[in-house]
């Protein structure tokens, strides 16, 4: 489980790049008026101000518990990411699709295009480097799996988030240099319009994948099958233990997993018998999946065969 140095590194990274990429692009737009590119300029505060929200989130989750919060303030960090994700729409999605919709009302030639040109060529430098360093960051935690996979599945908000914008900032630097390129080239500024609106839905569609990927975070998800195999060979293989009942897991935080299970022991055994059996278990969970921080152990008498008691983690 990563320690959140990583993210730190890419949120940090993305937030330098995207503000010099938004002064730039707010001075192209001044001498150009293309409304491509001040979407793009708004869309790169939006990140920017995104960025610096995941950095309090992650400050954030990283207070000790309270009597009030006494499962700690890791949740914090799901909470600012889905806030980046309604950012992401209302202030860049909306914007976007807003100023598109009106140069298609009202449209106006691009003025000074060089400008343009020379700016989102810096852009996707930047971006360029800030999504190498998200690439970089999040691959020792991929473990090979899928990019998409790994975006669905890790339970650390800030690179899924870093890695989605920066991308969406690619591509819709892509979209906003095509669209400058057609309206200089055909004469037509609704080109530019176009490329305007194209780059607000791609904005809605990064903002709808983050949101609905922190919502599931917020609502609690259980431990990955990887950890939840080994939680259950540690119980299983603990002296005494004669089987696993069952098993609730879920995630507190990033680095921070809740494991409950009913274990069987035997109804000879001594009161400080199970009581040293159940810290033995307790030690070699945490042993095996070093962020199981709470750990709740029921001891009981099995009734019914293993893991029979039917749940949607089993």
């Amino acid at each position: 489980m990563a320690d959140g140095h990583s993210s730190t590194r890419a949120v940090m990274a993305a937030l330098l790049a995207n503000l010099g990429i938004a002064i730039a692009k707010f001075v192209a737009f001044f001498f150009t008026r293309s409304s491509a590119m001040l979407a793009e300029g708004v869309h790169s505060v939006a990140d920017t101000g995104n960025q610096a929200l995941l950095l309090f989130g992650h400050a954030r989750g990283s207070q000790p518990p309270t009597a009030e919060h006494p499962f700690g303030y890791g949740r914090e960090r799901y909470f600012w990411a889905f806030v980046v994700a309604l950012v992401l729409f209302s202030l860049g999605a909306l914007f976007a699709l807003y100023e598109g919709v009106s140069k298609l009302r009202d449209p106006h030639e691009l003025e000074s295009p060089v400008w343009a040109f020379g700016v989102l060529g810096f852009g996707l430098l930047l971006e360029g480097f800030s999504l190498r360093t998200a690439v970089r960051e999040a691959r020792p935690l991929r473990r090979g799996a899928s990019w998409w996979s790994f975006i669905r599945h890790t339970k650390e908000p800030e690179l899924p988030v870093v890695l989605l914008e920066d991308s969406a900032a690619l591509a819709g630097l892509a979209l906003a240099l095509i669209a400058v390129t057609l309206s200089v080239v055909t004469g037509n500024p609704r080109w530019d319009a176009a490329g305007t609106i194209a780059i607000g839905l791609l904005l809605g569609v990064v903002a709808a994948i983050l949101a609905l990927e922190m919502r599931s975070l917020l609502i609690g998800e259980s431990a990955s099958p990887r950890d939840r195999e080994r939680i259950v060979a540690a119980i299983e293989t603990a002296p005494d233990v004669e089987g696993l009942i069952h098993l609730r897991t879920q995630h507190l935080g990033p680095a921070e997993l809740l494991v409950a299970a009913k274990v069987s022991f035997s109804p000879t055994m001594s009161f400080q018998h199970v009581a040293r059996a159940i810290d033995e278990a307790e030690r070699r969970v945490r042993e095996s999946v070093p962020h199981a921080r709470l750990i709740y152990i029921e001891p009981d008498v099995l009734r019914v065969e293993p893991h029979t008691e039917p749940h949607p983690e089993e």
